[in-house]
């Protein structure tokens, strides 16, 4: 192989090495913002999977507090969910 030491031009490989060292040098970059971002924005995210851990027996309090089942149905509901029996589908909302 023959190098002109008197030379500064870079060959196409050169070229091809350097473009691709730069692709992946910002890659590589942009990676770790990204990762970055999502592992300081997770804890905001365990909040909303905590409230969505809810029990029935809570979102059934949740609607009667609001006003949507009325004391009976809460009640009767609430009796269905409580019980050991296999028909819970009958007072489904």
């Amino acid at each position: 192989m023959y190098w002109n030491w008197n030379s500064n031009h870079m060959n196409g490989w050169g070229w091809l090495a350097m473009s691709l060292s730069m692709v992946l040098f910002w890659a590589l970059l942009i990676a770790v913002g990204v990762l970055l971002f999502r592992a300081l924005s997770r804890g905001s995210a365990d909040t909303h999977t905590r409230a969505s851990r809810t029990t029935p027996e809570q979102l059934l309090a949740e609607r009667f507090a609001r006003g949507e089942l009325d004391e009976d149905e809460y009640r009767r509901r609430l009796a269905v969910l409580r019980s050991d029996s296999p028909d819970r589908t009958k007072y489904s909302p």
